[in-house]
């Protein structure tokens, strides 16, 4: 039997939070159905997935994200309790360096471009080479939530607030299909999370209690910050996820991929990372549903 020829594809990964973690669904129905993703496009928890993804790990990452409890995630954060953000993301970048290394994005074995935006100019920046760490910390500066990064006497925050599915680098590639995945995709009333997830197998409870003591690890040598109530930070991230949604399909109808894969941005809440295999596993439903008449 012949192997099936591989068709090229340009991914164009949305912002949204701890929806992105369906990133990695669709990055795995690509790969298990014979597609070659030879560039990505990135914005935010996209940018992130994205470069992981590119660098080889996201195996890796995705272990260790099914590993994190909502008290991992606290202690991952190092609260800044600054005027310009409550986090400062330091923490965050250095485990996730840890865990990937630290990567040239002009290595990358694929074409890579993470989206933030300079606030200040009110215009998107495409970062395509230097450290991919350094471009993902700022593609994920949400505003209120993560300090601002300074890049070239400005200042840059997460690009879903200009652009929440950055399509525009995937322009020029050579490629014979861009799929776009928007996260901002209209409240879903019946949405089901209670698909069917793979047994944990044994080798997978000890992974994750080394993930657990790396993380103890990580954040011993600091004492718990005082936890706030953070109730208006929700509120902005609803606010943020529908002015993400209005944009979202503003750049989808100027500028339509070949095909796009929409997650409801009610699937799950920005900051809910505990429930990443949920979203895994939602990720790559809606990638079967939508790509399966490529087939």
């Amino acid at each position: 039997m012949n192997t099936p020829s591989k068709r090229s594809v340009s991914l164009v990964l949305g912002s949204g939070g701890a929806r992105g973690l369906a990133h990695i669904g669709v990055i795995q129905w690509l790969e298990e159905h014979h597609f070659d993703i030879q560039s990505i496009s990135g914005c935010s928890i996209g940018a992130l997935v994205g470069g992981i993804y590119a660098a080889d790990k996201l195996d890796e990452f995705q272990h260790w994200v099914k590993a994190i409890s909502k008290g991992n995630i606290v202690s991952l954060l190092d609260f800044s309790w600054r005027s310009t953000g409550l986090v400062k993301g330091d923490r965050i970048i250095e485990t996730l360096t840890e865990l990937v290394g630290d990567v040239l994005i002009e290595d990358l074995p694929i074409k890579y471009t993470a989206i933030a935006a300079d606030i200040g100019r009110e215009k998107e920046i495409w970062m395509n080479s230097g450290k991919l760490f350094d471009a993902i910390r700022a593609s994920i500066s949400l505003p209120l939530f993560f300090t601002p990064v300074e890049y070239k006497g400005g200042h840059l925050i997460d690009g879903g607030v200009l652009n929440p599915v950055p399509i525009a680098p995937t322009f020029s590639d050579p490629t014979e299909l861009k799929i776009a995945v928007n996260l901002g995709a209209d409240v879903d009333k019946t949405i089901n999370l209670a698909v069917q997830l793979p047994a944990h197998k044994a080798e997978d409870v000890s992974f994750t209690n080394k993930i657990q003591q790396f993380i103890a690890e990580m954040t011993s040598s600091d004492e718990s910050p005082e936890v706030k109530s953070i109730d208006a930070f929700d509120i902005a991230n609803q606010a943020f996820d529908a002015m993400q949604s209005t944009i979202s399909r503003q750049k989808l109808a100027a500028y339509p991929p070949d095909h796009t894969i929409d997650i409801a941005r009610n699937a799950c809440g920005t900051l809910e990372f505990d429930r990443a295999e949920e979203m895994i596993a939602l990720g790559y439903a809606k990638a079967e549903q939508c790509l399966k008449t490529l087939l």
